[in-house]
């Protein structure tokens, strides 16, 4: 009986010692959720500006002068594609959704892709179903290791559609929609082609004064364009980010749940076999001293 005891008092200490993991990470994730939705939100704005800014060159300035659309798309092209995942467990369907969506889409598209992976778990699972991968990134840990990331992705794209016949690029990632919930999106980045100069163009100028842009407009449109190739990739990585850790908090807050349901049962076995130790051991005294009575 002690013996059982005492491996039940182990596995109570085992599964506190887990649920203070657990709570831990569930903190960290909550945490980590606020500041990535907070810098998705702060660059809202600056997305805001980034396009109003190319509205004003494009107005002035007729038609974009970079072009990147092919007439007569080549079938046998390549199309550039970035998966972001993540580089650790515990985060549910998270990887499995976002790698599904884009194994999926990239099926349909008329050409052949090289695919990058943003995090090993979804590189893992890209790989599993034959896609061909080109590279692998890690996932940043903090909103000040997005800027990095998006910079390496960038020299790789711009290499890419160097040596390649790149026709599209495509972000894939998980978009957060509410609370831990979160939807797999496909962003086609690439080309910024005459949909997509006149799409900014129709955009309505926010007030009745109408901007004029100031010096070289050739630049200044390089230099917008730059800046919205970065916001949106910087976008996509944060709200890989926030819907990862979503995922995270809802797979710790289940795990919480279970090793609370968990601990309640071995508790209740462990009274009930420590008060049938207890109640042995009165018995025994008891027989011991009616035995001595009697005699």
């Amino acid at each position: 009986m002690s013996d059982t005891i005492a491996n039940l008092r182990r596995k109570i200490g085992t599964a506190g010692d887990l649920q203070s993991v657990v709570r831990t990470m569930k903190a960290v994730a909550a945490s980590s959720i606020e500041q990535y939705e907070q810098s998705v939100r702060a660059l809202a704005d600056y997305f805001r500006t980034v396009e109003l800014g190319l509205n004003a060159c494009f107005r002035q300035s007729g038609p974009a002068p970079m072009n990147l659309e092919r007439k007569g798309r080549v079938v046998s092209g390549v199309i550039g594609a970035v998966v972001f995942g993540s580089d650790q467990g515990l985060v549910g369907q998270f990887n499995d959704v976002v790698a599904d969506y884009a194994i999926k889409t990239l099926a349909t598209l008329p050409a052949n892709p090289e695919v990058w992976a943003v995090g090993e778990r979804v590189h893992a699972r890209l790989a599993d179903a034959g896609l061909p991968l080109t590279g692998l990134f890690t996932v940043p840990n903090s909103v000040k290791g997005i800027t990095p990331l998006v910079g390496q992705i960038l020299v790789k794209s711009e290499r890419l559609r160097n040596q390649s016949e790149v026709t599209d690029f495509h972000l894939f990632y998980n978009r957060p929609t509410s609370g831990a919930v979160y939807a797999p999106v496909n962003q086609r980045l690439l080309p910024l082609d005459e949909k997509w100069r006149r799409k900014l163009t129709e955009l309505p100028w926010p007030t009745k004064n109408l901007p004029e842009v100031m010096g070289s407009g050739t630049s200044t449109l390089r230099a917008l364009i730059r800046e919205y190739l970065f916001v949106s990739l910087f976008r996509a990585c944060a709200e890989s980010l926030a819907s990862e850790n979503a995922s995270r908090l809802s797979a710790m807050q289940r795990a919480d749940k279970n090793i609370d349901e968990l601990l309640e049962v071995l508790n209740g076995t462990f009274h009930r076999l420590r008060q049938s130790d207890i109640d042995a051991e009165l018995f025994d005294v008891i027989s011991g001293f009616e035995a001595l009575g009697g005699k």
